[in-house]
């Protein structure tokens, strides 16, 4: 008489044995970034990646992820979903330099009102960098928004500080790689998902 539970036990275990689909990934200069990741009880999908270049360096890679994808940076800034900018280092890098060229990006790009605004998470922004010190080649930093929380700065999956609550903060750090005077113009349209360098 054959077991009836043998054979939904014999199709579980055929599961287990079963290889793991991989996830999809785009590698950008050894830098991957899978295609989907969880964040704040939300799917995010990567929108876009591509490399930052100082003159013919090669910097960072950068990926953006959103709830839906987008080519217009206004929806970036304006959409009130969990939002991640991942970073892998290229190079290595001075971490408080690294920092002050953020400041500088920041207040090219924002209003002045928006960036009077970001001046206390400018200064938490400054301590994390300097805190750090060095980030080298093959490390990551990534900047999250969170509903109800604000942006959660990780440095290599882990939160570097306490979030910092103001949206003009989140807003103001975006465009330093969306904004009207990009880090990097090429950059900018990569994470769009226009076409760009990668």
């Amino acid at each position: 008489m054959p077991h009836s539970w043998l054979s939904p036990l014999l199709a579980a275990c055929l599961v287990l044995l079963a290889p793991a689909v991989p996830a999809q990934t785009t590698e950008l200069e050894g830098a991957k970034f899978e295609h989907e990741l969880q964040l704040g009880g939300s799917r995010l999908q990567l929108n876009g990646a591509g490399v930052r270049y100082k003159a013919i360096f090669k910097v960072y890679a950068a990926g953006l992820y959103l709830d839906a994808r987008t080519q217009a940076p206004e929806a970036v800034l304006s959409t009130a979903a969990p939002r991640r900018l991942s970073i892998v280092l290229l190079r290595d890098i001075d971490a408080n330099e690294l920092g002050k060229l953020f400041t500088r990006g920041m207040e090219q790009n924002a209003t002045r009102e928006e960036f009077s605004k970001s001046i206390a998470g400018i200064a938490r922004l400054g301590e994390v960098f300097a805190a750090k010190k060095r980030l080298a080649a093959g490390e990551s930093f990534q900047v999250d928004w969170l509903p109800g929380q604000g942006t959660v700065i990780l440095i290599n999956g882990k939160p570097a500080a306490e979030p910092i609550r103001e949206p003009e903060f989140y807003s103001a750090l975006m465009k330093i790689w969306l904004g009207k005077e990009p880090a990097d113009a090429q950059l900018k349209k990569a994470l769009l998902g226009q076409a760009g360098r990668g």
